[in-house]
């Protein structure tokens, strides 16, 4: 009798539940979309994570920094940009690491940093190198630590590697009420009975006094060089200069002999929210000229300062002095106002029409507060 092979039922494989598609990954950024106006600035979603790459890593930016370099870069006055609009400016920015490269091992993922760059910080996600960040200092907080980098590295190095400030010195800091004005009249007190001159609007006397301005000179009523005269004849040993023009020849001449003035910018080019033709002639035509004879005769010193044209390495050491004075309680950033990010014009507005008292700061999302 044949036998009839018999077959297993074949066991049907489980049905897989349909997965969902994952979330496409998109993050905000402001780009300078060319030169001009406050709308040359829009905020894009961009797609896609970036990825570090070996030394890299990724930052989520919790807040960055705008500074006056960043309204002349918008005018198309700014010689540093890493190439041609459309471009994510930023230069400064805190936040926390969300992802490190390759042969990273002083950085891990959850750390605050301190990020500083050419450009392309002001944006929600950025890849940097290592090197061009910094840990935070335990209690501080993002908004003061995107107030740290510009402004007071700036007012260090001008004021103690160019100036050589020394107790009972001398010192007229224009913008007085701004981010570097700010930054410039803590470190100075730091310096025993130094008298710290200070330009700035009449609204802005009061509080520029509590942080340490000795006196104040209202620069849009009064001829600033012959106030500081009536109170100290001979002049003083050192001037910042970021006005630049005649500003530059009007410091130069207020300075005692072996005084130093360090010119760090060219506000006066700012006269608009566009570019002003007029302004750059007008600076084209002031501008300060003289020769080594003459400063020979005058004993006296001119320095050129430009965070720009400086690399990492020369500034690490500043910041680890600065972070340091932080913590001692020494220096604490004063926060203006802060803006999101699709509030750039008005945020930009608020710095150009020199309403702001410290540092004005941008977050991907929050409502414009002022202190």
């Amino acid at each position: 009798m044949s036998v009839e092979e018999v077959k297993e039922p074949q066991q049907q494989e489980p049905q897989q539940e349909a997965k969902e598609p994952e979330p496409a990954i998109s993050y905000k950024a402001i780009v300078l979309t060319g030169f001009g106006g406050y709308d040359k600035l829009k905020v894009e979603i961009k797609k896609d994570l970036p990825t570090p790459k070996s030394g890299e890593i990724l930052v989520r930016v919790k807040a960055a920094g705008l500074n006056f370099a960043d309204l002349m870069a918008r005018q198309g006055l700014y010689d540093r940009l890493p190439s041609s609009p459309p471009l994510i400016p930023g230069m400064e920015c805190s936040g926390v690491v969300e992802v490190i490269g390759d042969d990273v091992t002083d950085r891990k993922v959850g750390d605050n940093v301190i990020v500083m760059n050419r450009a392309g910080l002001w944006s929600e996600l950025v890849v940097i190198p290592v090197g061009h960040t910094f840990l935070m200092p335990d209690g501080m907080g993002f908004e003061e630590a995107a107030a740290i980098p510009v402004n007071y590295i700036t007012a260090y190095m001008m004021i103690y590697d160019f100036a050589n400030l020394r107790p009972n010195q001398s010192i007229l800091v224009h913008m007085a009420a701004g981010g570097v004005g700010t930054a410039a009249t803590q470190l100075c007190k730091i310096v025993k009975d130094v008298t710290i001159f200070g330009t700035a609007m009449a609204s802005k006397h009061e509080t520029i006094k509590e942080h340490g301005v000795t006196h104040p000179i209202d620069y849009s009523t009064l001829d600033y060089a012959e106030e500081v005269r009536k109170i100290s004849p001979n002049g003083v040993d050192i001037v910042l200069d970021p006005l630049g023009g005649a500003d530059t020849t009007k410091g130069f001449n207020l300075l005692k002999p072996m005084g130093k003035i360090v010119l760090y910018g060219a506000a006066n080019l700012l006269t608009g929210p566009k570019r002003n033709p007029l302004a750059i002639a007008k600076m084209w035509w002031n501008k300060f000229s003289i020769n080594s004879l003459q400063l020979l005769h005058s004993n006296k010193a001119v320095c050129g300062y430009h965070l720009g044209y400086l690399e990492v390495d020369q500034i690490r050491d500043v910041v680890t002095k600065l972070l340091s004075l932080y913590k001692e309680g020494k220096i604490k950033p004063r926060v203006d106002s802060v803006w999101s990010f699709e509030q750039i014009g008005d945020a930009m507005k608020q710095m150009q029409e020199r309403k702001n008292i410290g540092k004005v700061i941008l977050v991907p999302e929050a409502k414009k507060t002022e202190n």
